[in-house]
């Protein structure tokens, strides 16, 4: 579900603190965009959406959400039906356990 790997490469990348805020500028516009998912907004939009979270889960290795989003964003492309539920799930499970990983990452 995770590349811890890249998460550590990332906070190596880029230093503690700048960390922080990429992590808390991510989830925030993530949420954003799951919630205008999830309303339905119109094609251009979901793919736009799904374009962002794609590159977002990328970048914080996010693999499963990533992969989802890559599909969905070519079927949205396609005018074809995005399966926007299990987007959001997707996301929400992955920012639980991301965000448990951190606070485990800090304990140790």
């Amino acid at each position: 579900m995770i590349d811890w790997d890249r998460v550590a490469s990332l906070r190596e990348e880029i230093g503690a603190a700048d960390f922080a805020e990429v992590v808390e500028m991510f989830l925030a516009e993530s949420d954003e965009a799951v919630a205008r998912l999830l309303a339905g907004k119109p094609d251009p939009t979901l793919e736009a959406d799904l374009h962002f979270l794609k590159g977002s889960a990328l970048n914080l290795g996010f693999r499963h959400l990533a992969a989802l989003c890559s599909a969905g964003e070519e079927r949205a492309a396609a005018g074809a039906e995005v399966d926007v539920p299990e987007v959001a799930e997707s996301f929400a499970a992955t920012r639980r356990a991301f965000e448990a990983g951190l606070r485990d990452s800090r304990a140790a």
